[in-house]
């Protein structure tokens, strides 16, 4: 499979081409408007989020809610583009109007105008900006409709805001059930705890992050390898998940923590059991070698807070030299919940690409058909 987005943040939409979906996937447009529209949810998101009201159209690949075999290609439009039309427009427009100069520390401003020789960063931040994860999700969700098909479900929740952190282990079934709406937590004392953290953090012109808890339940042994670094399954997980604006770190089941202990607190132990293999413990996170070994895989990311500060940080003007404050642009407080559903969809396209590429397959009953025989 292959995955391309484009798009500016604001500029007309968001847009996505899907390469490799096989053939006969019935995909839902109600239920990937509704991750997007999930997506723009969460406590302490920014008035974006107001004006647009995200909804997928299909260009290209799909006949009758059926994938044709052929490149997938998808829209999200941007209702915001009408306002910023004057100054995006790729027809022609007045660049001199919006332009940001007083780089933001933590964003891509800096570094892509250097690179790209640009004067103005909004060449750059438009493109760097979250808002093209709309695309990722749209696509993401016609991945997860063909692990559907192979009963393979992705979940996930938010694990913590800022220092309020869930120490528990929850069951897959419990996440899929017990999710919070508002912040995607678990529990709603510790909910109201972030919440609360997010109306101070807003007050005081700041941000917030937080970690993500990803899993997988379903999913058979053997995707990945490890016969090769660029076939391993968690890498490659990784580095799909650190492509996602705003992520700092991954882990694989114990992941970090997993430093601190003996070998012998390490490692899933193998037992026989009526002839097969189990593991009663999953400190591994469903991945060994780089090859998913048929337990749940269990993922978390990092998000740091989001870097457009309303009270701005110290920088300098690109266009003077001078000293500034970081320009502030509109922006969320705290978009972990966001970045749940993000990060769902971009797991989501990395298996199916790993199962596909195992599989292979021009349709959808062909796929099936392999899966079974595994």
């Amino acid at each position: 499979m292959k995955l391309t987005t484009a798009g500016e943040s604001h500029g007309k939409g968001l847009f996505a081409i899907l390469e490799g979906v096989p053939a006969g996937l019935r995909v839902d447009p109600r239920k990937i408007d509704a991750e997007l529209a999930r997506r723009q949810g969460g406590y302490g998101r920014g008035s974006r989020q107001k004006i647009e009201r995200d909804s997928v159209e299909f260009l290209a690949g799909v006949r009758d809610l059926f994938t044709l075999g052929s490149p997938i290609a998808l829209a999200v439009w941007n209702k915001d583009y009408e306002t910023w039309k004057h100054c995006m427009a790729p027809e022609g427009c007045d660049t001199s109007e919006r332009q940001l100069t007083r780089v933001r520390p933590g964003h891509a401003d800096l570094a892509g105008m250097q690179k790209f020789r640009t004067s103005d960063a909004r060449n750059i931040l438009e493109r760097a900006s979250a808002r093209e994860t709309a695309a990722r999700v749209a696509a993401g969700e016609i991945c997860r409709a063909l692990l559907g098909e192979l009963e393979v479900s992705v979940t996930g929740y938010v694990r913590s805001v800022g220092r309020i952190i869930d120490g528990v282990n929850h069951s897959f079934e419990e996440i899929v059930k017990k999710r919070r709406p508002q912040l995607g937590m678990m529990h709603e004392e510790l909910e109201r705890e972030a919440i609360s953290l997010i109306e101070k953090t807003m007050a005081a012109g700041d941000t917030l992050g937080g970690i993500i808890e990803l899993r997988v339940k379903g999913l058979k042994s053997g995707f990945g390898s490890c016969m090769t670094y660029a076939e391993k399954l968690d890498g490659r997980i990784a580095s799909a998940l650190m492509s996602v604006q705003a992520v700092k770190g991954v882990e694989v089941g114990g992941g970090f923590s997993l430093a601190a202990e003996k070998g012998s607190n390490s490692h899933d132990e193998i037992f026989a059991e009526d002839g097969k293999y189990i593991r009663r413990t999953n400190r591994a996170g469903g991945i060994e070698g780089g090859m998913s070994n048929g337990e749940e895989l269990v993922i978390r990311a990092a998000m740091k807070p989001i870097p457009t500060l309303l009270k701005g940080l110290s920088t300098v003007d690109t266009a003077t030299g001078a000293p500034a404050t970081a320009s502030p642009e509109r922006s969320d407080v705290c978009a972990v919940a966001a970045c749940e559903v993000v990060l769902e969809s971009a797991l989501c396209y990395t298996l199916a690409d790993a199962v596909l590429e195992r599989l292979g397959g021009d349709t959808v009953g062909q796929v099936i058909e392999r899966y079974e025989k595994l």
